[in-house]
């Protein structure tokens, strides 16, 4: 079954917002999405994200807008587990699943619908191909994703939305952040949260 979602997130580490229209088949997502951020300098960013089949990144293509200069990516992950960016070799992040957008939370739903972590226990070691934003440089990050706890939350339809809480930590930083039933981050604590869907 084909699902269609379109969150817009406030990304408060950026001091900007992020809209992504995705769309899920199965365990195949396909995704656009457009952010505007104000640090550490006013930027655009669009994006066109591709997983094969088990959420497994195909590509991430990004530009960079700012004052002065433009950027583009075109991140791939072929069948062997390679990745390329702009068709050179990325060192460091050969048989890594996922791409990790900087400051996206759309990013952190493929490891987590990957591994039912929204659905139920686990704790999941993943090494990712993370680019940062908005240089679009791409390094390796070394990632764990633990689940925590079931959540409810009502929204103003009275609908009762269930998900799950789940620890994000990356080096030094960790978060708990909150996901839908759908895997898609509600509550990022120290980045970014979900604004309301309208009526």
């Amino acid at each position: 079954m084909t699902t269609h979602h379109a969150p817009t997130w406030e990304v408060t580490e950026s001091k900007g917002y992020e809209t992504s229209w995705v769309e899920c088949d199965g365990s195949v997502l396909r995704a656009r999405g457009r952010a505007v951020g104000t640090v550490p300098e006013v930027y655009w960013i669009s994006y066109e994200l591709e997983t094969g089949p088990d959420f497994v990144t195909r590509r991430l293509w990004v530009r960079a807008e700012m004052s002065a200069r433009t950027r583009e990516l075109d991140l791939r992950r072929g069948d062997d587990g390679r990745w390329t960016a702009d068709g050179a070799p990325v060192d460091g992040v050969d048989g890594a699943l996922d791409c990790d957008l900087g400051l996206c939370p759309l990013t952190n739903t493929m490891p987590v619908r990957r591994h039912g972590l929204h659905l139920g226990p686990g704790e999941r070691d993943f090494l990712m191909a993370w680019v940062s934003v908005p240089d679009l440089t791409v390094r390796p990050s070394r990632q764990k994703y633990t689940h925590l706890e079931r959540t409810e939350r009502t929204e103003r339809t009275e609908r009762t939305e269930r998900g799950a809480r789940v620890r994000y930590v990356a080096g030094d930083f960790r978060s708990e952040v909150e996901f839908d039933g759908d895997g898609l981050v509600l509550d990022y604590p120290g980045l970014a949260r979900r604004l309301p869907a309208a009526r």
